[in-house]
């Protein structure tokens, strides 16, 4: 008789469909609802589950069948949708949970493939939502989280940098919030260095736009961090040998190094040395316009006074060779 009234056991599929309808279940229902709060525990319960089964516990690492199985019923119809929709109403704990089992969900193979990009593909409004968290400092943090684990994949990546959401990365990185600003930031550095073929593809199309931006909201903005954090990515940029037409194009504008010799000036030496990495490409460029080389020749004293005192803490034999060859460049220039 037993056997009859056996419990269904709770597959990881199981879960995965408990978790979906709870969702489209609360989604629905008003907060007056009497069972409301018992199905939100519920549901909050479900996505702590889930993550265990993706993470493992302390003792026991996680299984790769029960992963391959979650993430296939996951991924078969709108969890993830619904997930990320309804997170602003889960319990702190709750969203934690479910920002890392997303996060999870985008590494986990099926079959040889990553088919949470095959969903991504099909759902891109998703990325939208996503970025437009940074508006909402509740959920900016767990959006955020979600949003850097699914541009790992190169296609989605691809679509944030050609969508007009990219644009709005300029402002999110200068919020006054200054975890969700450094968020941002990391996300943003994220789209611009980790696909290097992409990002080579993004900037030769969009350069106008993008180092307009780039140079008037973090390059001489008025917040410290901004424009340190903006001085320190365009030199990973412009060295990354993937985005060398980008570079040379950057380095031929005296407007560009007009920008880096302030930087230059700068109080605090860790943007004097990060915009050093740039200014030298300025200056080891063969093929200077003229505009350029007058420039550097008509402040040539400063400059050569300058990098006389110009110095880092400890030994660094690269950043003395690079100093070196710019002091040696400037010196032996001529007017045009």
């Amino acid at each position: 008789m037993k056997a009859l009234f056996k419990t269904k056991p709770r597959t990881p599929a199981y879960l995965v469909r408990q978790t979906r309808d709870l969702l489209i279940y609360l989604s629905g229902c008003s907060d007056r609802d009497t069972k409301r709060e018992l199905k939100m525990a519920e549901l909050s319960k479900l996505i702590w589950e889930l993550k265990l089964i993706l993470y493992g516990s302390g003792e026991n690492e996680p299984v790769a069948e029960a992963c391959a199985e979650l993430t296939q019923e996951f991924f078969k119809e709108n969890t993830l949708r619904l997930l990320i929709i309804f997170l602003r109403k889960l319990n702190l704990e709750a969203r934690r949970d479910a920002t890392q089992v997303v996060a999870n969900l985008q590494r986990q193979q099926v079959k040889s493939r990553l088919i949470a990009s095959d969903y991504l593909e099909a759902n891109l409004d998703l990325m939208e939502l996503l970025i437009s968290g940074y508006e909402d400092l509740d959920i900016a943090l767990h959006y955020g989280g979600m949003l850097k684990e699914c541009i790992r994949h190169q296609s989605i990546a691809r679509h944030v940098l050609e969508s007009q959401q990219m644009r709005k990365f300029f402002d999110y990185i200068q919020i006054p919030n200054f975890d969700v600003a450094a968020d941002a930031t990391a996300t943003f550095k994220e789209l611009l260095t980790r696909h290097k073929s992409t990002v080579a593809e993004f900037l030769k199309w969009n350069y106008d736009w993008f180092f307009a931006e780039y140079n008037t909201k973090l390059l001489e903005s008025e917040n410290y961090v901004t424009r340190r954090q903006g001085v320190k990515l365009l030199a990973e940029i412009l060295l990354d040998r993937s985005n060398c037409a980008v570079m040379v194009r950057y380095v031929s504008s005296k407007d560009n190094m007009r920008i880096l010799m302030n930087l230059l000036r700068e109080p605090s030496k860790t943007i004097q040395i990060e915009a050093f990495h740039v200014f030298k490409l300025f200056v080891a460029n063969k093929n200077k316009p003229d505009d350029i080389i007058n420039i550097l020749v008509a402040n040539r004293t400063k400059l050569l006074f300058f990098f006389s005192n110009f110095k880092i803490d400890g030994e660094n034999e690269g950043f003395e060779e690079d100093k070196a060859h710019v002091v040696k460049e400037i010196a032996e220039l001529q007017p045009k």
